[in-house]
């Protein structure tokens, strides 16, 4: 693992009035590397991702990513920093109105300045589709789609760009057993193509044993506790054995 993060949060604070979500929260994540991020429901993770993606400011502390301090960055610079990263929310969010072909060739028309001006978008709309399993899918509709089959075409999506870090927002939620551990399995497919980093939101502990390098549990605004899967669930600490009951 590369030692230089590619994403680094220092003393990051946010309050909302007297409700004081983010109190000094740190964290990296290093290249290649799928960092799981656990906590309870209202612990800030929620803030942070937005903080992150420059959808709401912090009250001071400061975020690199890519060797980029995004606080300073102007909305152009932003954007375009944007397609550096991939995104799998939890509801999937496909346009319903556009096949799933449309879907992925969404992000190729709205950012021409990494890829320019493609004429033929189908080679890159098949090669995100492949990497999911869903080539038949292209010109389904989103009402045509299982939960699951929603969730790979969102994360082709979130591929065609090529990023180098993706976030996943509970990836498992509303699932059934059997396509959470597909979606699950998948993602560790998508770590070894890709070679992505990725900060992994879960409450799942199935899916954080799988696919997480290391985890850090959110608790109270800080990164109260951090390592691997193995070493925070063999902790005595009753914050931290809470999760893994």
């Amino acid at each position: 693992m590369d030692e230089k993060p590619v994403l680094e949060i220092k003393d990051l604070y946010k309050s909302y009035g007297n409700n004081h979500v983010l109190n000094g929260f740190n964290m990296s994540l290093y290249e290649g590397e799928n960092l799981v991020i656990m906590g309870k429901s209202g612990c800030g993770k929620s803030v942070m991702i937005k903080c992150l993606i420059g959808l709401e400011s912090a009250d001071s502390g400061t975020i690199e990513i890519m060797g980029n301090d995004i606080m300073k960055m102007d909305q152009e610079d932003l954007d375009e920093m944007k397609t550096e990263i991939g995104f799998l929310f939890q509801g999937s969010a496909l346009y319903d109105s556009m096949s799933v072909r449309e879907n992925l060739e969404f992000p190729l028309r709205r950012h021409t300045k990494k890829f320019g001006e493609i004429q033929d978008t189908t080679p890159m709309v098949m090669e995100a589709l492949e990497s999911v399993g869903l080539t038949n899918a292209i010109d389904l509709m989103p009402n045509e789609l299982s939960g699951g089959m929603k969730r790979r075409i969102a994360l082709a999506r979130a591929l065609i760009l090529k990023p180098k870090i993706i976030f996943y927002d509970e990836p498992t939620t509303g699932l059934d057993p059997i396509t959470s551990k597909e979606i699950i399995l998948l993602m560790g497919d998508v770590q070894k193509k890709y070679k992505t980093s990725s900060i992994i939101i879960t409450h799942d502990v199935d899916c954080a044993r799988v696919v997480s390098n290391r985890m850090l549990l959110l608790i109270d605004g800080i990164n109260y506790a951090e390592g691997k899967f193995e070493e925070l669930s063999k902790s005595n600490d009753p914050n931290v054995k809470a999760f893994f009951k």
